[in-house]
């Protein structure tokens, strides 16, 4: 009979970022996300073509305010997003979003996938924290969180791996500011 191996217990994002010291890097892979709380807005943007860019939102504020103190403290916030191009609306929709995450203090650099075809990638989107923890965010196929949602992984095999595909990834990619969609 096989035996189970128990998990660890994956703290908040809230925990892990207020734990962070030196850096916080986040790497997205996919050309689609259907998260639930991004999905109405998505849909208006569709509509409409308006996103909600305001930093002082009831939907951004949280994390405006979040970021913006982390990185009062000293801790570096760096998200690099891997796309296909053409992009997809979703990419279009992030994309006009970024603002408000560079507002915060996070920096934003976008990477062709044509051009991470060398580059050793793990399977999963994840958060790395202080190049000693890193979290797996877990998707269904249409882009919606799957259970468990997140991995917390701390062996050092698994946390260089993240590393050197996030920092390959940074130095080849766009800053926001360069990239259009």
């Amino acid at each position: 009979m096989p035996q189970s191996v128990e998990q660890p217990v994956v703290p908040s994002f809230d925990e892990l970022l207020s734990s962070a010291q030196r850096s916080a890097v986040h790497l997205e892979m996919r050309d689609s996300y259907s998260v639930g709380g991004e999905s109405s807005g998505f849909s208006r943007w569709k509509r409409t073509g308006e996103r909600d860019n305001d930093p002082n939102s009831d939907y951004w504020r949280p994390w405006v305010e979040q970021i913006a103190a982390t990185v009062a403290r000293g801790v570096v916030i760096r998200r690099a997003r891997i796309v296909s191009e053409p992009v997809t609306d979703y990419i279009r929709y992030e994309h006009g979003g970024t603002v408000v995450n560079l507002a915060s203090g996070e920096l934003v650099r976008w990477l062709p996938r044509r051009q991470a075809s060398d580059i050793a990638l793990p399977g999963n989107d994840f958060w790395a924290f202080d190049g000693e923890i890193v979290v797996f965010n877990h998707f269904t196929g249409d882009g919606d969180w799957a259970e468990p949602g997140k991995e917390l992984r701390t062996e050092r095999a698994v946390v260089n791996l993240c590393s050197s595909a996030f920092e390959a990834v940074w130095e080849r990619g766009v800053p926001h500011e360069k990239y259009s969609v």
